[in-house]
């Protein structure tokens, strides 16, 4: 990868790869007595956030959190692991992609996964401003195609703004104050 003059130096996507595991508890249930989806996006945002901020240096906050899928019921005494890394990066920007497992917390099985994620941060300084972050270097096939899968979704996201506020003006032309 040849480096633009004024752009960082890459990173490798395992440089910032993290995973965070957390028990748990019936501090964490909904009315239902399985783990209740806000706290487990939160352990999410957590973990995505770490990635950012080590991928990018610094700083970093959500922008967007995109295709929040649970796939299966967290239940009280799971040992939960959120492993995520930087799938993509744009000048300012990177996506998070993020895969949620669980296991028995005192059993040896193996973790299935329950949810998975992509969320999207945005590298800021001081004074809350974008600032840039390194580009990633996917190192194996499936980053690759991870970061592939990424540029899709990112142009969905872009075409899916641009029809949106398309429609808003379309109809604040008409009259419409919505």
């Amino acid at each position: 990868m040849t480096q633009i003059p004024g752009e960082l130096p890459g990173k490798p996507t395992a440089a910032s790869r993290t995973t965070l595991s957390h028990i748990m508890t019936a501090n964490d249930t909904n009315l239902l007595g399985t783990v209740h989806g806000g706290v487990i996006m939160k352990l999410v945002d957590d973990a995505a956030g770490a990635v950012a901020g080590r991928h990018s240096g610094g700083p970093a906050v959500t922008a967007s959190m995109d295709e929040m899928a649970f796939l299966a019921p967290v239940r009280v005494g799971d040992l939960v692991h959120v492993k995520a890394q930087c799938n993509w990066t744009g000048r300012s920007s990177m996506e998070i992609g993020v895969r949620v497992l669980a296991e028995r917390w005192n059993e040896s099985t193996p973790a299935t996964q329950v949810g998975s994620a992509y969320l999207v941060f945005a590298a800021v300084d001081a004074e809350g401003k974008p600032r840039q972050v390194p580009p990633v270097i996917p190192q194996t096939e499936q980053d690759e195609r991870r970061y592939q899968e990424a540029q899709i979704r990112r142009t969905h996201r872009l075409a899916r703004r641009q029809a949106i506020m398309a429609l808003r003006e379309e109809r604040s032309a008409q009259g419409f104050d919505d």
